[in-house]
């Protein structure tokens, strides 16, 4: 199986982290911040990753810290769960349409972090939460999931939609560079040896 757990635990955060590469896309995630959390639901159910998320942090002060340090521990555990990334697809992009809104993603697990970001949103806030947020999540999965990652927004109008699509764009084509390739075996694919 696929799987890894994450504990992260800093002054601000206390987090645990639990994937399964291999899942049906089951989630249990509390952080505390409930938009987020519909956010990582998306994010689970969309790629097909089984993921739970126990997480309290310094919600008195704003949700930066929690939502930044999740991305942390989810993106280190993919890339324990990933292992050496032998018959994988490696590669994925979906372009996801949500109402008003469209979202194109193409991503790649090189163990090259890098984050392109083409998405702005009309609103600061939707509800509570700060919509900076969602590149402050995507930035640190990136990195720390070693991802190279292009989100842009073909075209939006409403927050809500434009971040949701985000999530699921992003869900849908991780759920594919995850995904063994038939083909692939037990071969990296990488011509360099090493991912």
């Amino acid at each position: 199986m696929r799987t890894a757990t994450i504990t992260r635990k800093t002054a601000e955060t206390d987090i645990s982290v639990t994937v399964n590469l291999d899942g049906t896309g089951v989630y249990d995630n509390r952080t505390g911040v409930g938009f987020f959390d519909h956010m990582l639901d998306q994010l689970s159910r969309h790629a097909l990753i089984d993921l739970t998320i126990a997480a309290t942090g310094d919600l008195h002060i704003d949700d930066h810290h929690t939502v930044e340090d999740v991305g942390i521990a989810l993106g280190q555990a993919l890339t324990h769960a990933l292992g050496d990334k032998r018959g994988i697809r490696r590669y994925g992009h979906f372009v996801l349409a949500m109402d008003d809104s469209q979202i194109a993603t193409a991503l790649d697990l090189s163990a090259r972090p890098f984050l392109v970001w083409n998405v702005d949103f009309p609103t600061q806030k939707i509800g509570t939460f700060d919509t900076e947020l969602v590149r402050e999540f995507f930035q640190a999965l990136s990195t720390h999931g070693g991802i190279t990652l292009h989100v842009d927004r073909v075209h939006g109008i409403n927050s809500h939609h434009i971040a949701e699509a985000a999530f699921k764009s992003v869900a849908r084509a991780l759920r594919m560079a995850v995904e063994p390739d038939p083909r692939m075996g037990d071969v990296l694919p990488s011509t360099k040896g090493a991912l």
